[in-house]
């Protein structure tokens, strides 16, 4: 199994460990990568915070509060700075899976939890996850595959997201296409992260598809769209990433989805018309 270990440029903060120490196992660990993400990322933590006893963040080298807003947050327990961003594709590639290993590595060494999930600043989760990871664990899964949609702006739903209002339920289109992401398992010294580009760790046991995901990725803003468009284009492969992303330069507006298909406001009609996508 691959042992992370820290390069020059990346340092780690903790929140004074007494108390920490002193405490029982925690129920779940939320692991958070982020850079540039100061719009968003209070509304994030407080989100996470509804079901997450600790919070453990790789800060990529952010130009803006991101730090800041992680360090001031009292759910944030540790928080690995990079002070060195790494450019092109296969440093992207190669960062994807290091960070979240990093993490999840580090966040093993110091805090005692039953539960890990792994989450991005731009997601809102719906579902009872604090009930299923507190309850008793006959019959449960090893490990959890979060239902994952899209949401677009569309015609009068266009205004960008100021920072003001929480991100959940914040559009109100969803594209069909789902993708179940494993992103909630239980704590075993044999989950890992390894590969290239790995959203998903490496588990042992039962997994299974439960709650939903709502994804801003695609509809913060104008402006934002079209930097997703370029940081893909420049940071990714082309025929995997960069192709798709370019044709998609200046149409951040949507009728159908970036897989033409109808949009559904979210609920059991967008989930009866879900296709699962990977």
């Amino acid at each position: 199994m691959h042992h992370w270990s820290l390069n020059s440029a990346e340092s780690i903060w903790t929140r004074t460990e007494k108390h920490r120490q002193a405490r029982a196992s925690v129920p779940l660990v939320a692991l958070l990568r982020v850079r540039n993400e100061a719009l968003i990322l209070e509304d994030t933590l407080n989100h996470l915070a509804e079901f997450a006893d600790v919070i453990c963040a790789y800060e990529d080298a952010s130009t803006d509060a991101t730090l800041e807003i992680l360090m001031a947050h009292e759910k944030v327990f540790l928080v690995i700075q990079n002070t060195q961003w790494l450019a092109g594709v296969d440093n992207r590639l190669l960062s994807e899976t290091r960070h979240r290993g990093l993490l999840l590595q580090e966040a093993k060494r110091r805090i005692a939890f039953d539960w890990c999930m792994c989450c991005d600043a731009d997601e809102r989760y719906i579902g009872p996850i604090r009930e299923f990871v507190t309850s008793p664990a006959f019959e449960k899964p090893d490990a959890v595959r979060i239902q994952l949609f899209d949401a677009y702006m569309s015609e009068g739903d266009d205004h960008p997201y100021a920072g003001s209002t929480p991100l959940a339920n914040f559009r109100r289109l969803f594209g069909p296409e789902r993708r179940d992401i494993l992103m909630l398992w239980k704590n075993s010294d044999l989950a890992h992260y390894t590969g290239l580009d790995a959203r998903e760790p490496v588990v042992q046991g039962q997994a299974e598809s439960r709650f939903f995901c709502q994804h801003y990725g695609k509809s913060l803003s104008y402006a934002h769209w079209e930097a997703t468009c370029e940081y893909y284009v420049n940071h990714f492969p082309f025929d995997s990433y960069g192709k798709k992303w370019s044709q998609r330069r200046g149409k951040a507006l949507h009728a159908r989805s970036d897989f033409d298909a109808p949009l559904f406001e979210w609920g059991d009609e967008l989930f009866q018309n879900a296709v699962r996508i990977y």
